[in-house]
Formats: C-alpha cells, sequence, structure tokens
C-alpha cells in the first residue's frame, strides 16, 4: 500500500451557527413588567407571617373603584381562613394586591391562596362581565422573620398608596386599616363585618408593636411621600401641594375610566 493511500485526511471543522448564549435569546417578556422567576420557593415556617404580592394581566380595570372593593371585600371575607392560610391585611392598587397572611406551611400557602385568588377572580369576572384569566403571573412571597421586618411590611401594605404617589386623607378606604388595631391615633370601628381575621402569630400579632404604633401619615420607608417630606420643610416656599406631584385620591365611583391609577 502505497504512502499516499496511508495518509489521514483531514476535515475541516464545522462550528454552530445557532443555539447557545447570544443577544436576544431565551423567553420573550410578556407585557411590560418582569415576571416572577420560576425558582424554589422557600421554606414557610408558621411562626413567620408572610408578605404577598400578586398582580393583574394587563388591560383590565382598575382595583382603585368602589365597586370593585366591595366584590373583593367580599371574596376576601369568603377565603380569609381556609386551608391553613389566614388573611390578616390587604391592600388594593389599580392592577396589583398586597396581602399580609399567616400560613401552616408551603403547602398551606399554596393551597389557601389558590382558593383566595380564584374566589377573586371570579368576583372580579363577574363585575366586568367577561372570562378568563385575571391574575398575570405567580404570587411573589416573602417572609417575615423579624419584628422590625412585620411592621415595616405593615406601614408598606396600609399605606401602599402613598408609597406610589397618591395622598390620601386619613385611612385609606381600599386597604384593611378600618380594622387595624395597631394606629398610634384614635380610629373609628368600621361599621361593617371584617374581610380579614385576627393574626395567631407572635410577631403579627404583638411582636412588631415594640417598634411602636403605625401613624395615619406615615410613609413607607423609600416611598415617594417620604422623598417629598424629605425633601422639603414645612416653611420652604417649595413645599409640595396636594395638587403637584402627589396625587389626592378621595377615592372615585362609576366608571371605572375615573378610577384613581397607582
Amino acid at each position: 500500500m502505497s504512502r499516499k493511500q496511508d495518509r489521514v485526511r483531514q476535515h475541516e471543522l464545522a462550528f454552530r451557527t445557532w443555539g447557545g448564549a447570544r443577544r436576544g435569546a431565551g423567553r420573550k417578556r410578556k407585557g411590560t413588567r418582569a415576571r416572577v422567576i420560576h425558582a424554589a420557593r422557600p421554606e414557610v415556617l408558621a411562626r413567620h407571617p408572610l408578605h404577598v404580592t400578586v398582580h393583574l394581566r394587563d388591560g383590565l380595570p382598575s382595583l382603585r373603584c368602589h365597586s370593585s372593593r366591595r366584590a373583593l371585600e367580599r371574596a376576601f371575607a369568603r377565603g380569609a381562613e381556609r386551608f391553613g392560610l389566614r388573611l390578616a391585611q390587604y391592600a388594593i392598587l389599580s392592577n396589583h394586591l398586597h396581602l399580609v397572611v399567616e400560613a401552616k406551611n408551603r403547602r398551606a400557602l399554596t393551597r389557601g391562596l389558590q382558593g383566595l385568588l380564584v374566589r377573586v377572580a371570579r368576583a372580579l369576572n363577574a363585575l366586568w362581565r367577561r372570562a378568563g384569566a385575571v391574575f398575570d403571573d405567580r404570587y411573589h412571597a416573602r417572609a417575615l422573620g423579624s419584628p422590625r421586618d412585620v411592621r415595616r411590611a405593615l406601614v408598606y401594605v396600609l399605606h401602599n398608596a402613598r408609597h406610589h404617589g397618591l395622598q390620601i386623607d386619613g385611612l385609606d378606604a381600599f386597604t384593611s386599616g378600618a380594622w387595624f388595631d395597631g394606629w398610634r391615633e384614635r380610629v373609628a370601628n368600621a361599621a361593617r363585618a371584617a374581610p380579614v381575621v385576627q393574626a395567631m402569630t407572635w410577631l403579627l400579632r404583638v411582636g412588631w408593636r415594640r417598634h411602636g404604633a403605625i401613624g395615619l401619615r406615615e410613609a413607607p420607608h423609600g416611598s415617594h411621600a417620604q422623598r417629598l417630606s424629605a425633601g422639603t420643610s414645612a416653611n420652604s416656599p417649595h413645599r409640595a401641594s396636594p395638587s403637584g406631584t402627589a396625587r389626592r385620591h378621595r377615592g372615585s365611583r362609576g366608571r371605572t375610566s375615573r378610577c384613581a391609577r397607582s
């Protein structure tokens, strides 16, 4: 056999031109808001309350309407204590909900929230005379492991409208503040039945009070209202007025297009 025949023929190594890490690769985002990462949820401990946030799908009417509020309160009341989940506080914003809950374990949190949000979705679809999905994504839950964490979460939830730049006179009617017993000021008892239940965990019932009662005009840490108050003094000629950057919300009735955005 000749030497020429024994020679190994060398082929060119072809590189792939598809797949792999590259700009613009991966699943495209739906909507204008970042979605909740589908990672394993942290362990849920019965002694730790949780702050839960859930967003509506894009294009739905605002929740800051009294008709929507009444529908939500009825749904909250029916699902406030089921499957080991307890709804203690809430805030209704134009396109999302903030909830402070207690859960025995992760299964109780998942099943309880699923049942509660199904009730909410059915109530809103009946009000809006539509069918289909209401919530945009998985809920986001954060455990509150210390008295200070719980107090900050309560301020954030009960005064969340201020966080979004709305100026509220007294209690926000779109929260559970009317049934909250930790206000610094004296507040009249609500005439209607509570759509929430009493807290059972030490942190949410007693512990957070170590850091003081919550004021009706207190603003969440890092909120728009807090930045305004920090940047302007009472005697400053540039003090923000209610008709300026911060929007005043007195509650609107009638069509959803007239509801306050937050």
